[in-house]
């Protein structure tokens, strides 16, 4: 995969631009915004997809599989570290000696004059994120936005705004959130990931450090993740609000309720608010309480600020319910790391009632799979009644030998409870065996795991109809 140069000095003027994986969720929120600021906007992408349809509709010309062709008159090419240094696209870049930008480069570029809300962390940031945003549309601010994953009730993960806000989700796994220039820093967590590209805990940590102690005004920050509050002890001369169930948290959690819609009470400057959410998960009232922290952070009334945060409706790929079957029910969900999954199968043992939650688990990189297997089993055997294993899903990684989904399945205590499974066919039939009446199945993983989804629905619909 290629290493985009982050320290790459930005031309002052971009002119017409080029996404390459233009249809990814990061990367369609970018192109989005370039259209909006009047750039001509090319792109190429593997396959169609309601994104790049929006995109075309909005006036991006985009063609379907990778050719030097695509790239025409574009003046700077805009990618992503998942790009094969072979990719005709940017070979010809290259050869044309045209700027080659990370899209966080190309982000930074658009938002440098604007008030920066940067959220981070190894989970929760696009929930977090599109609370932050549907609080402050709540408000009556009007901001500008990029997030992971589209926000459910505004139906686009960006937009642009006439405020000088502008929310990012700023992504940890390369140290490119370091290259914005941040007002408020928001910290949902520093749970150990990456380690690919950070090479040690350490290093990791460091990264967030330096992220927070860039922020010129804020940082909201985790109390109770061990890792966030190593970071806060670092930190010098910064203002600081706390967020957490943490007893000195400076916005408190406490009586959580998780049966159906968490409810749940913040605490902040000696007043409880009280409020229920749109969606479940003991996760999300703590990702919540990040977001109130933010808004009143920035100075907005704290409860009319959890009222906006309360009608926050999801995001796509976090828990999103796609079909019921046979009174089987059929969820995506982005999660991909031991703590995501725990999360995402615990809100979801909360709404599923006497039905059991049957896991599909896509594997998401080598490395990770690798570092995390034992992990990983250890959480579906313990959040889910039965998993189903895919392969690794190896994104930027080329494959290690001996390292498939099997890592995984093996390290079950109870071998009854899980299948390694690698042809997705088999995988969805499986699954529509073993499922019953009342049951959640939820795939899992940040790969391409939502693409089973169809699968899943018809062998349901063959098995129960």
């Amino acid at each position: 995969m290629i290493k985009p140069d982050l320290t790459l000095s930005v031309p002052l003027d971009l002119g017409a631009v080029h996404f390459v994986g233009i249809g990814g969720a990061g990367m369609s929120g970018i192109a989005r915004l370039f259209l909006a600021a009047g750039h001509t906007v090319t792109g190429s992408d593997q396959k169609d997809s309601e994104n790049v349809a929006a995109l075309r509709a909005l006036g991006a010309t985009i063609s379907i599989g990778h050719d030097a062709a695509h790239v025409g008159a574009a003046d700077t090419l805009v990618v992503t570290g998942a790009l094969w240094q072979d990719n005709p696209e940017y070979v010809l870049a290259l050869e044309r000696g045209l700027p080659v930008l990370h899209r966080a480069q190309a982000l930074a570029w658009l938002v440098k004059e604007q008030r920066l809300v940067a959220v981070a962390g190894a989970h929760g940031k696009t929930t977090s994120t599109g609370m932050i945003v549907t609080g402050l549309l709540g408000l009556d601010a009007d901001p500008s936005f990029v997030n992971g994953g589209v926000i459910e009730t505004l139906g686009v993960s960006s937009a642009a705004g006439r405020d000088n806000l502008f929310v990012v989700e700023a992504d940890e796994s390369d140290g490119s959130f370091l290259l914005y220039q941040t007002a408020v820093a928001l910290i949902t967590n520093v749970d150990p990931d990456h380690l690919d590209h950070y090479g040690s805990v350490e290093a990791f940590e460091a990264a967030f450090v330096a992220f927070a102690q860039s922020a010129a005004e804020l940082v909201v920050v985790s109390s109770d993740d061990p890792g966030a509050v190593k970071v806060t002890s670092q930190l010098v001369d910064k203002r600081i609000i706390t967020f957490g169930e943490d007893a000195d948290a400076d916005v408190r959690v406490h009586s959580i309720v998780t049966e159906g819609p968490v409810s749940f009470t913040v605490a902040w400057a000696g007043v409880d608010y009280t409020t229920t959410l749109l969606v479940p998960g003991r996760h999300n009232a703590v990702n919540a309480a990040g977001a109130f922290a933010v808004l009143v952070g920035l100075g907005f009334e704290p409860a009319a600020s959890l009222a906006a945060i309360a009608t926050f409706g999801g995001t796509g790929r976090r828990f999103e319910l796609h079909g019921t079957v046979g009174g089987v029910s059929v969820y995506d969900d982005y999660a991909h790391h031991p703590t995501e999954v725990a999360a995402a199968l615990s809100g979801a043992r909360t709404v599923v009632g006497t039905g059991r939650i049957i896991a599909v688990h896509q594997p998401h990189l080598y490395s990770r799979t690798r570092l995390f297997a034992r992990e990983f089993a250890e959480t579906l055997e313990r959040h889910a009644d039965h998993t189903v294993v895919l392969d690794v899903y190896g994104a930027r990684e080329d494959p290690e030998p001996g390292v498939t989904g099997a890592l995984v399945s093996e390290r079950f205590q109870d071998s009854s409870r899980v299948a390694f499974i690698a042809d997705w066919q088999d995988a969805a039939d499986y699954v529509a065996e073993v499922a019953r009446d009342g049951d959640f199945v939820v795939t899992l993983g940040c790969g391409d795991v939502n693409r089973i989804v169809p699968q899943l629905l018809e062998s349901l619909r063959r098995v129960h109809e």
